[in-house]
């Protein structure tokens, strides 16, 4: 027994005004009149974005025996009462008042059997304002410009005619079609971006008010921004390394490489680059467009790997496939030249080579000097000689030893 109390306390100050719907309607609030006490009377807003909505609000009886006469009435502020006839339905059991302006409303109810009642209500046709548009623009930034505005409503004390404010406030959101970026677009009603969009975009405002109803502004923006981009292929290897730069640059017409060797390209695809001495290389393109605006990338490091020169000391040349030849594991060497002798002394095979030749070289395949003859299995004594790309010398007592030919 004690829930349905608490239920019941509930629902009666809805069942209060619950005769005066507005289905319609895209908010409710409730009046607080300083002087008239202890009523509280519907507020109904309507969105009216088209600016060509308006007001509708049914009364239903909330007591007496149907059917039922239905007299409106409308606010008059000069006489400060509800004394403007708008209509009456007679015989009825509910009635609805249409095509309604802003204002307050009354409708008197009487069923021909002593009940006599009036019921209240205010109607507010709510139009938040927005207007976008583009308060500046450079190479480095879009700045935009934004208004936002709201409707002020005030519904009137029955006592005494005077004034009470309808609480409305506002907020608003900067948004752009394709996205892109606007710094706090909900903060910040004339927003300025330092990175601005690289395509057309269409920049749009929102603004929204306490009751819901918003409204939305938009221009078109024709981008004029630059930006500098490329890609590199490949970023490390050994000297001579042959890198490819693509350029996915936007709006670019000319065009400035710096490749962090003392060289420079002035076009736009500069296609394959070599580098030659080993060390780490930073590479930088500027660009400009044909309205000046200028952007530049920079990649940070392309590795052109120091030299390196490892011997091994054992081959297995049987045609597996695994170990035939007899070659040095080496990096960014420039040349090399190499001789491998029997214990007797006899000289069977040597190679000395550079650039392509020294690209293509294989190694000794375990064959007296390139011939169909193979070299018996045994000790061999090799002597190398080496220059890497970064004038490092390989030569000396290291680059001399034994090796070992399995067959």
């Amino acid at each position: 027994m004690r829930y349905a109390l608490i239920l019941i306390a509930i629902l009666l100050p809805l069942s209060g005004f619950a005769q005066l719907s507005a289905p319609l309607a895209d908010a409710v609030r409730m009046t607080s009149y300083p002087v008239t006490t202890g009523r509280s009377d519907p507020v109904f807003i309507f969105c009216n974005s088209s600016g060509s909505t308006s007001g509708s609000v049914q009364a239903d009886s909330p007591g007496g025996t149907a059917p039922f006469t239905f007299t409106w009435y409308g606010w008059n502020n000069t006489l400060k009462s509800f004394s403007d006839s708008l209509k009456s339905d007679i015989s009825v059991t509910s009635s609805t008042a249409t095509s309604l302006n802003e204002g307050g409303y009354r409708v008197h109810i009487t069923d021909g059997s002593g009940f006599d009642t009036s019921l209240f209500a205010w109607v507010f046709l709510d139009k938040p304002f927005a207007d976008a548009k583009l308060q500046n623009f450079t190479c480095e930034y879009v700045a935009l410009n934004g208004t936002a505005a709201i409707d002020t409503f005030y519904y009137y004390d029955p006592a005494n005619g005077s004034g009470i404010k309808l609480k409305n406030g506002y907020s608003f959101i900067w948004s752009s079609d394709p996205s892109s970026a606007i710094p706090y677009p909900s903060i910040y009603i004339d927003p300025v971006t330092f990175n601005p969009p690289l395509e057309d975009v269409i920049y749009k405002l929102q603004v929204a008010d306490s009751f819901l109803c918003s409204s939305e502004s938009s221009f078109p923006y024709t981008s004029i921004h630059v930006k500098a981009d490329f890609e590199v292929d490949p970023n490390q290897g050994q000297a001579p390394l042959k890198v490819t730069f693509t350029d996915k640059s936007i709006r670019g017409s000319s065009y400035k490489w710096e490749f962090g060797d003392d060289s420079v390209s002035y076009l736009k695809d500069p296609g394959i680059h070599t580098y030659y001495k080993p060390g780490d290389y930073s590479v930088k393109l500027t660009i400009e467009s044909t309205l000046h605006c200028v952007d530049s990338m920079r990649y940070v490091k392309i590795v052109v790997n120091f030299s390196e020169l490892h011997i091994p000391n054992v081959f297995t040349p049987d045609g597996d496939g695994l170990n035939d030849y007899f070659v040095v594991e080496a990096k960014s060497l420039r040349s090399i030249n190499v001789e491998i002798y029997s214990r007797s002394g006899l000289r069977v095979y040597s190679f000395s080579g550079q650039g392509e030749a020294l690209a293509d070289w294989k190694g000794w395949d375990g064959n007296v000097n390139n011939s169909s003859i193979k070299a018996a299995p045994g000790v061999y004594y090799y002597i190398i000689r080496a220059v890497g790309w970064d004038d490092v010398v390989y030569d000396g007592k290291a680059y001399r030893g034994f090796l070992y030919l399995y067959r």
